[in-house]
């Protein structure tokens, strides 16, 4: 529930490369009166545009991003020697991961984003900007000095994956899918039992990004597969693999040629 303030008006920034994970992060913030999204940005690049250009109080921020991720951001605004904002992290990893964070920022939000989570999140928003100067910004340099031999920063591994069930948000282990297929325009994850649509996960290039450093693999541009609960595989035609997956269905998928080489040094062969 929103909860009304007399503060002053609040420039937010909404920063993902997903526009269903903006869209409704947008729509949970326009209850807040004293809140106004002056720009989105779905790139590292837009949003440190939009930073310069418009100059936000608050940036909503998600930290992993292709390309660029959200750390850069802050260090690209950094050294453009320009007064930071306050930001919020908004990602999708387990809340043990981002506790290294959250003496950097105003808080963190886990998606999928409650509207609990995110009236705590903008009172404590409202408490540090009636401060006189930014807080955080030491513990930022501290943080932009930790990443800054490192292009691109490495990322905790996303520990749960939202998904979608009967109209509500579900939080599923990883490990309990055994492949993920792009259906209908859909990213989804099949489990031993069931099938799930993904929550705010827009392609399968995004879905692999969140599965990054873990037993999954890409096998083919429409299916990421989970190495551990392949069940048998087998040379098909055209230099391409065969696989039967460990779900109920038994499901068959193909291993690209491309990828087949890939695959095997996955499986030690």
């Amino acid at each position: 529930m929103c909860l009304p303030s007399k503060t002053m008006p609040i420039r937010c920034l909404i920063v993902d490369d997903e526009a269903p994970a903006r869209d409704e992060l947008g729509y949970l913030l326009s209850c807040y009166p004293d809140l106004t999204i002056i720009g989105e940005a779905a790139s590292a690049s837009k949003a440190v545009s939009l930073c310069l250009e418009r100059q936000p109080d608050l940036v909503f921020l998600d930290i992993q991003m292709p390309g660029q991720n959200g750390f850069e951001v802050i260090r690209a605004l950094q050294m453009a020697d320009c007064p930071l904002p306050l930001f919020v992290f908004v990602t999708a990893y387990d809340s043990y991961a981002v506790k290294a964070f959250e003496a950097s920022a105003v808080d963190y939000i886990l998606k999928p984003v409650s509207e609990e989570r995110l009236a705590h999140t903008i009172e404590r928003a409202r408490a540090f900007l009636g401060q006189q100067i930014n807080p955080l910004q030491k513990q930022l340099e501290s943080l932009l000095t930790k990443i800054q031999g490192s292009d691109h920063t490495p990322l905790p591994t996303t520990h749960r994956i939202s998904v979608e069930k009967h109209g509500r948000i579900r939080l599923i282990d990883p490990r309990d899918i055994v492949f993920c297929s792009y259906d209908d325009s859909r990213v989804m994850a099949h489990t031993r039992d069931d099938i799930f649509p993904a929550y705010g996960i827009a392609s399968m290039d995004r879905m692999e990004e969140h599965l990054a450093g873990s037993t999954f693999f890409r096998a083919h541009r429409s299916s990421l597969v989970n190495l551990e609960a392949v069940v048998e595989f087998s040379p098909w035609f055209n230099g391409k693999y065969s696989l039967v997956m460990g779900d109920k269905a038994r499901s068959k998928l193909t291993v690209s040629r491309s990828r087949v080489k890939e695959f095997k040094q996955r499986l030690g062969l």
